[in-house]
């Protein structure tokens, strides 16, 4: 399975359990990867047969961007669906949703959930 990644999209959201995170909002990092079949835009250089980066950014913002949510594990669930909706032939995606500022107390860098689905997972 060939792969397509969109890492490093910073966006700013009003997501998290606290009050102040709903309130005030916080910033999110997203890495995305898809797997597809890439050989044929590969060999025709004609982007109909991929699948257009910047479709699935503004799929990712509008979901980082969206409905507040409580879980960074809703965010990347939410960010799947989009994402597979976009193409059918989209068929694995692999999100990581990074909060760098979480209201936790402590030195480290950030936190971070990353989940793998298959398109069968939303059947």
């Amino acid at each position: 399975m060939d792969r397509i990644h969109v890492t490093g999209m910073r966006f700013y959201g009003y997501h998290g359990v606290f009050a102040e995170e709903t309130k005030l909002g916080q910033r999110f990092n997203v890495d995305l990867s898809i797997g597809l079949a890439l050989a044929e835009a590969g060999r025709t250089d004609d982007l109909t047969k991929s699948v257009n980066y910047a479709e699935l950014y503004e799929a990712t913002k509008r979901v980082i961007e969206g409905e507040p949510l409580q879980l960074v594990e809703a965010l990347a669930d939410r960010i799947a669906k989009e994402v597979f909706a976009l193409d059918e032939r989209i068929q694995e995606a692999s999100i990581k949703v990074i909060k760098p500022d979480p209201p936790i107390a402590g030195h480290y860098e950030h936190v971070a959930v990353e989940i793998n689905r298959l398109r069968e997972d939303y059947a």
